[in-house]
């Protein structure tokens, strides 16, 4: 019997894209269930109802939820193409870098970008420093999985998809060439890989958004 798998995400939703991603480099068909988050499916909740959040992979009708938590589903379900190395310590390194990404980097570059003026600056010293922590791990290597992309690369790939929209929408770089070189090669390697090139989504639609974000954040904020 064929296997059943759908994946419930949105067309932004860099913890989507990581599924995504997986699945692509792995050679697993699946169907996209785009959701609307200011209208949850009931599908949405009946297989998330914890969280009420996208992602959710449906693999024959047994649900996942939480991106990192399925990328580890996805590369124990499916072996080809592992993503997570095979060493224990190597392993347990990958997500405590995957798990830094989520907690420390995204929320301090969120900040800069939805901020103005002196947090602003405080939330980019912020970043900085946890940026300057990810290009230490990429010393003497291509990708964060070494010489291929892997499940750390996967979970820190919003970054690539965000840099350029993050400076185009307030005018700052998340990752320059100067300040972070390995880093910013990095990003280049990582967005010219086949699989990753070709899932990301639109740009001129994702710069659109982000503007709508940053400028409805402004008028709460002034509101309040």
């Amino acid at each position: 019997m064929a296997e059943e798998v759908k994946l419930l995400k949105t067309w932004s939703s860099p913890f989507s894209l990581r599924v995504s991603w997986a699945l692509q480099l792995k050679g697993v068909q699946y169907e996209s269930v785009l959701e609307d988050l200011s209208d949850k499916s009931d599908l949405l909740l009946q297989y998330n109802p914890v969280y009420k959040k996208i992602p959710v992979l449906l693999h024959n009708g047994r649900p996942i939820s939480e991106s990192l938590i399925i990328l580890e589903y996805v590369d124990e379900t499916w072996k080809q193409y592992p993503l997570l190395p095979q060493d224990p310590y190597a392993r347990a390194m990958a997500r405590f870098w995957a798990k830094f990404g989520d907690d420390k980097v995204l929320p301090s570059i969120w900040t800069v970008f939805i901020s103005e003026g002196k947090e602003q600056e405080a939330a980019l010293a912020e970043a900085s420093e946890h940026l300057q922590k990810l290009e230490e791990e990429l010393r003497g290597k291509k990708f964060f999985g070494g010489d291929n992309v892997g499940y750390l690369d996967i979970a820190l790939g919003w970054l690539a998809n965000l840099n350029r929209v993050f400076e185009e929408t307030c005018s700052f770089k998340v990752v320059d060439r100067e300040r972070f070189p390995l880093l910013f090669a990095w990003l280049e390697e990582f967005s010219d890989a086949p699989v990753i090139k070709d899932s990301w989504p639109p740009h001129d639609k994702l710069v659109a958004r982000f503007i709508a974000l940053r400028h409805k954040h402004h008028a709460k904020s002034s509101s309040t």
